[in-house]
């Protein structure tokens, strides 16, 4: 079969109904405001996680995993980046990657120090595997159905390495949340010092600052939610969630109602194609 035959084959109209191919970039430009709302979406996760861990398991895994099918199915729709639809995924994958990480340990019993290595190497292996199949691992390249999943497995696993790494170093090496709060925080602008001054790769720079926020915004919202008995200053987990909730809402209505952040067009989508109305 020839692929102009492929192309209007009915399994294939089926899977552009449902995945239809983008016609611009599927994910923000990076800005501050980009890194605000990713941190904020990194202590939701981990506070609403816990909140739900704590009334049932079950519940917990549940809600994570409905939630994180549903993000994943208005995300993987949209034929553009939109700020909603995209930010409600990063949500919904935090949520469901911290209990990813958390499910090892509480529920299993591994280590600490072994999920974060495992994490570590998974995420290394999806890296080696985008990068050989697609050339690059620039967020600005994600405008195909392909490079969309390997970017959102991509972040799932950063979730997972990041809710590993801040509970190896608050709970394995002692540290508490304060701690790691001032770890995670300075470590994250070793990426922005090493590409600005030393010239490190401007993609390698941002995934590794990308994995670091997760393991920051998971310790400050430990130190606002956990009891003081735990190091914490006692808000409770729930209080947290939804002061975050509302923080979030607020930077994404902005986004939404400004454009700031929308990638400009680039040569791998065809002009007319970005005309096209979703």
């Amino acid at each position: 079969m020839t692929s102009a035959a492929s192309d209007t084959a009915p399994g294939h109209a089926r899977r552009s109904r449902w995945l239809p191919h983008p016609v611009a970039a599927k994910v923000p430009e990076i800005t501050v405001l980009f890194w605000l709302v990713k941190v904020l979406t990194t202590g939701v996760g981990e506070a609403a996680s816990d909140f739900l861990a704590a009334r049932s398991i079950p519940l917990a895994a549940a809600v994570g995993l409905v939630g994180f099918v549903a993000a994943m199915a208005v995300q993987l729709r949209a034929r553009r980046y939109r700020p909603w639809a995209y930010w409600f995924a990063v949500s919904m994958v935090a949520v469901f990657g911290t209990m990813a990480a958390d499910g090892l340990h509480v529920v299993v019993g591994i280590p600490y120090p072994v999920t974060t290595a495992g994490y570590l190497v998974a995420l290394a292996v999806i890296f080696l595997v985008w990068r050989r199949t697609e050339g690059t691992l620039s967020i600005h390249s994600v405008t195909s159905r392909r490079r969309e999943a390997f970017y959102w497995l991509t972040v799932l696993a950063t979730f997972a390495l990041g809710t590993a790494a801040g509970d190896f170093t608050a709970f394995s090496l002692g540290l508490g949340y304060l701690a790691s709060i001032a770890v995670f925080g300075v470590a994250i602008l070793l990426p922005l010092v090493a590409w600005r001054w030393f010239r490190l790769d401007a993609v390698a720079a941002f995934w590794i600052a990308y994995v670091l926020t997760r393991p920051l915004g998971a310790s400050v919202a430990d130190w606002f939610g956990k009891p003081s008995a735990k190091g914490g200053l006692g808000w409770g987990d729930g209080t947290v969630t939804l002061v975050g909730v509302v923080l979030i809402a607020a930077g994404v209505a902005y986004l939404a109602r400004s454009g700031h952040g929308v990638q400009p067009a680039r040569d791998e989508v065809a002009p007319a194609a970005l005309a096209a109305e979703d």
